[in-house]
């Protein structure tokens, strides 16, 4: 479709081929963002070509050009696999939107394409939405200031739990860090006492977790403990990482709120019968 639209063959060039992940990238728009490209000379002999990037926006029908410009003049001995990064600036978006980067050359080959999804950068703003004033204010524990940094310029008010003693916290909801290596957790007693009091609770767990486990046994991603008339939901660090720059990290931190305040049991995922 993308070629058609463009009048662009869509053959790869038999030397130089761009190695595509399994799944798009994702970033917010707005701002410059740094994407990862592994290029591979499959060929004999070494490929040199100056390389441009067209951005694509895509719908379910159609593809609209965005922008384009140049990259990079790029050098590849035969056999060599190289990693090079680009960066790509997506236009504002208010919702989710899937866009295509196009790599080409000089004669208008295209090499390969990036597929990435954006997001706004206000994605954490929803966590004000989600508590209010009137249901009890939003408690955030996070010593490192990967969260509260974003709610502070999303202007989301919330209560510093490390200046306010957690077994005294009467709000809603509480989201409890670390979200980076070596930062100082709140202990186990201090977390149920928190659920006990009825506040929903986010547990990221530490990278150095030294929760007593038996040996080889697997960990979920995530998941829901109730005590008492609320619930925690315990969280790996993968599942969060590198929170204020990822939109993957920030949607799972939102949608492991809406489960704490309103848990509900476990289902078995709907199967498709093949055709």
């Amino acid at each position: 479709m993308l070629g058609a639209f463009w009048a662009v063959p869509l053959h790869a060039a038999p030397q130089l081929q761009l190695v595509a992940g399994a799944e798009p990238r994702c970033v917010f728009a707005g701002r410059a963002q740094t994407i990862s490209l592994r290029w591979r000379n499959s060929g004999n002999s070494a490929y040199e070509t100056a390389l441009q990037q067209r951005i694509m926006q895509l719908t379910s029908a159609t593809a609209v050009f965005v922008a384009q410009e140049p990259w990079k003049r790029l050098q590849v001995l035969p056999g060599q696999t190289v990693v090079e990064t680009a960066s790509v600036e997506f236009p504002p978006v208010k919702a989710e939107t899937r866009f295509m980067v196009q790599w080409f050359n000089n004669g208008s080959n295209v090499l390969g394409s990036t597929e990435v999804v954006a997001y706004p950068p206000n994605l954490l703003a929803e966590l004000g939405i989600l508590v209010n004033h009137e249901e009890g204010a939003l408690g955030i524990f996070d010593p490192e200031n990967q969260l509260k940094s974003s709610l502070k310029h999303l202007k989301v008010d919330f209560v510093d739990l490390e200046n306010t003693a957690p077994e005294t916290f009467r709000g809603k909801l509480a989201i409890l860090g670390p979200f980076e290596p070596g930062a100082r957790p709140l202990v186990t007693a201090q977390i149920k006492t928190l659920v006990e009091n009825g506040v929903a609770v986010v547990w990221v767990q530490p990278r150095d977790c030294d929760v007593k486990r038996l040996d080889g046994d697997p960990q979920p991603s995530f998941y829901p403990v109730l005590v008492g008339r609320a619930a925690a939901v315990v969280v790996q660090p993968e599942m969060v990482a590198q929170l204020a720059n990822n939109p993957r990290s920030q949607l799972n931190l939102i949608y492991f709120c809406k489960l704490a305040l309103h848990p509900r049991p476990l289902t078995l995922p709907p199967v498709k019968r093949q055709p």
